[in-house]
């Protein structure tokens, strides 16, 4: 056993410190294939910044904010999450030749793929970044948020005349509901959505659809969270009341809400850290308030719509999954129906126009090749 391991560490220590630039040269080759993903980021990052400078908010920039977490959940926490389960299922699956799969996961071109994808993973903490400061910018443009009483109406008149969170807390109106409710909006939707796009950005195993995959991540962000938000800024339910003055309409959710005050995933604790900011003009982790349409339905109907290709009975379940994301939306007083409605459709419009435009990778044919020699491989390649 112990000899083993240390075989496995000798591997390693070969592919990673004595051929590093063979790996940095492989990768720099595919980060130049990723130029036209480059290119979307600079664009929208100059287009964001124009439009800051534009309506006056310089001072919305929020670009240093996600450093410091960008870097060490992609660099850190996901790699170190990546060699553990590639050890788990080597140790688990294959009895013999071992070694020979742990040389093929960590050989030259597997690691250089993995650092192309992490620099990709870096340039898009940019566009994060622009994507917070935009969206900061959003209210000052507007001068305030002038769409929720139409799209509140709206929402009304397609589900008979009575706003939908009263449908929903017919049913579930619960404190154990709330509480699951919340941790999936605020925690694992984070790690679902965030780990897919880590392992598309990583992984050889879908080195077809990176290129459509990350084009569709960024349109719905650029279409969904920005262009669409800006042009009709409104702030949901739980803004309700302090954009309109009507602390009626959503007054009984809001409160029912407030009871899950003292918990860490608490919907109404950064709904008040979110207002806050706004009142003061201030940037920060995740700040800047828009509600129509919903990024948070957008992301995961991309996902399913991914996953379908993959698998139909796994695309299934996503799409579950995307219905319980826009109905969670919903009960947490964070968007009105029409805000998961609109966002779904538009993303699978985008998801449609990528598929005819966006051709399939072409790094995916020799990542192909590399397997088929060595079909012990397929499994550890993660």
């Amino acid at each position: 056993m112990h000899s083993g391991i240390r075989a496995w560490a000798m591997i390693i220590r070969r592919s990673v410190f004595n051929r590093p630039w063979a790996i940095i040269e492989a990768a720099a080759q595919l980060v130049r294939k990723d130029s036209g993903l480059y290119l979307i980021i600079a664009a929208y990052t100059l287009a964001g910044l124009v439009f800051l400078h534009a309506v006056g908010a310089d001072d919305r920039s929020a670009y240093s904010i996600y450093f410091a977490d960008w870097i060490k959940l992609n660099c850190l926490t996901f790699p170190i999450f990546v060699v553990i389960f590639d050890a788990i299922l080597i140790l688990h699956r294959f009895s013999s030749r071992r070694l020979l799969v742990v040389k093929t996961t960590f050989s030259n071109g597997r690691l250089a793929y993995f650092l192309s994808g992490l620099c990709l993973l870096v340039a898009l903490m940019i566009f994060q970044g622009t994507f917070t400061s935009v969206k900061n910018a959003m209210p000052v443009w507007q001068g305030g948020f002038r769409f929720d009483v139409v799209q509140a109406n709206i929402d009304a008149f397609l589900h008979f005349g009575i706003d939908p969170w009263r449908w929903l807390y017919a049913v579930a109106k619960n404190d154990w509901v709330r509480a699951v409710v919340e941790w999936n909006y605020n925690v694992l939707w984070f790690l679902l959505n965030f780990s897919a796009l880590f392992f598309v950005a990583t992984s050889p195993k879908v080195a077809s659809i990176r290129t459509r995959y990350v084009v569709c991540f960024m349109a719905v962000w650029i279409i969904v969270g920005s262009v669409l938000a800006a042009l009709f800024l409104s702030a949901g339910p739980a803004f309700y009341g302090l954009v309109t003055g009507d602390t009626a309409r959503f007054g009984e959710q809001l409160a029912f809400l407030t009871k899950g005050l003292g918990s860490f995933y608490s919907a109404v604790s950064y709904q008040n850290y979110l207002w806050s900011l706004n009142e003061a003009g201030r940037t920060g982790f995740g700040s800047g308030i828009s509600a129509f349409p919903s990024v948070h339905v957008g992301l995961v109907t991309l996902n399913a719509l991914f996953l379908r290709e993959y698998n139909r009975y796994l695309g299934a379940l996503a799409f579950l999954y995307v219905a319980f994301v826009a109905a969670s939306s919903v009960y947490l007083a964070w968007h009105y129906a029409i805000d998961g409605y609109v966002a779904a459709a538009v993303t699978f419009l985008i998801y449609v126009v990528a598929r005819k435009l966006v051709p399939a990778d072409s790094r995916s044919l020799a990542m192909r090749t590399q397997i088929a020699a060595r079909p012990e491989a397929v499994l550890a390649i993660s």
